[in-house]
């Protein structure tokens, strides 16, 4: 898994520099023909990886119901986030995996309930395998984000 978590915290990286070099406006602006903007899909990563790994694991996770009513799957921005708002999702790209990797080592990820992902029809029978579905579904809403940058800026 020491890849898989590579791969998760240089992601996040890039996550929490793209918040740091664009401004609010940037970040909440839905372009036309896009349903989400680029704190959503940042704030839906964050959410994701927590459902995936602890919820499915039958734990709780730190975030709050509210957040997680958010930016759950099937969400979109119902309006613009504050500066504060952001700054807490910026600093939750970080301390949310470094949690997960933490428990992962520690073994606190004993039972884990089979989940069929619908974009994909990938079951995640265990941790290690919804670990490194939410790699991917980082690296996807990577995408989505790098294409809102294009279309904020034009």
């Amino acid at each position: 898994m020491g890849f898989t978590f590579q791969v998760l915290n240089n992601t996040r990286g890039i996550f929490k520099k793209i918040i740091e070099n664009n401004s609010l406006k940037d970040l909440n602006k839905t372009p036309n023909g896009f349903n989400n903007n680029i704190i959503w899909n940042i704030g839906h990563v964050v959410v994701s990886e927590q459902l995936l790994a602890y919820k499915l694991s039958g734990l709780e996770s730190t975030l709050s119901d509210e957040m997680i009513n958010k930016f759950r799957k099937g969400t979109k921005p119902e309006g613009s986030l504050t500066q504060i708002e952001v700054n807490e999702i910026k600093d939750l790209l970080s301390t949310t995996i470094e949690k997960t990797i933490e428990d992962y080592y520690d073994d606190v990820f004993e039972n884990y309930s089979s989940y069929t992902v619908s974009t994909t029809g990938n079951t995640l029978n265990n941790i290690d395998e919804a670990l490194q579905f939410v790699a991917i579904h980082d690296g996807l809403h990577y995408g989505y984000v790098l294409a809102l940058l294009k279309a904020v800026k034009n």
